[in-house]
């Protein structure tokens, strides 16, 4: 849930299980809520879950995470508008909490970054397209950070999201590309 509405999409286990565990544990916890998207690139994509993000220095913003590391978890899912991956340093294992949300089809990071969700409702496009057009400043950050909060994340099952969307088989790279 966001300041602007709901974001709902569904894990994909089967293409990153370590990743999604991690996710739901930490989502679970709380980790997520009253976070920031404190990047915000139109046409590109929105990030979010820095715990730093919490706090008032804003040069912090993009530097925290839940104090470990996880293994990039790389498929042929191509990074196409509404799909969910792990944000990271160069260091393709140095994941850990943070993750974007693809704004326009970003294929370019296709097999460098591990997929783990895709948005399921119109609606939360609708969410993503608030959030994207946000006004923001230095290093793509909201000059109005109440305007890019997640205000609660939580797990829910499938069937307890009303307006799923009839969605395809999502494109893939076609490569058969497995982990690092």
């Amino acid at each position: 849930e966001t300041n602007h509405g709901k974001i709902s999409f569904e894990l994909l286990s089967e293409l990153a299980p370590e990743t999604v565990r991690n996710f739901e544990k930490l989502t679970k916890d709380g980790f997520y809520d009253g976070t920031l998207f404190h990047r915000v690139i139109p046409g590109f994509m929105i990030q979010g879950g820095d715990p730093n993000t919490k706090t008032d220095n804003k040069g912090s913003w993009g530097m925290g995470g839940p104090g470990y590391n996880i293994k990039a978890e790389f498929s042929s899912r191509s990074h196409l508008r509404g799909i969910v991956s792990m944000a990271r340093s160069s260091d393709p294992n140095s994941a850990g909490s943070q993750f974007f949300i693809v704004h326009k089809d970003s294929t370019f990071l296709d097999e460098e970054y591990t997929v783990f969700g895709r948005i399921v409702t119109e609606s939360s496009f609708e969410t993503l397209d608030k959030i994207a057009a946000i006004q923001t400043g230095t290093s793509d950050r909201p000059i109005n950070p109440e305007q890019s909060k997640i205000v609660k994340a939580t797990v829910v099952e499938r069937s307890e999201i009303l307006d799923i969307l009839e969605l395809s088989e999502p494109k893939r790279t076609g490569s058969t590309v497995t982990s690092t």
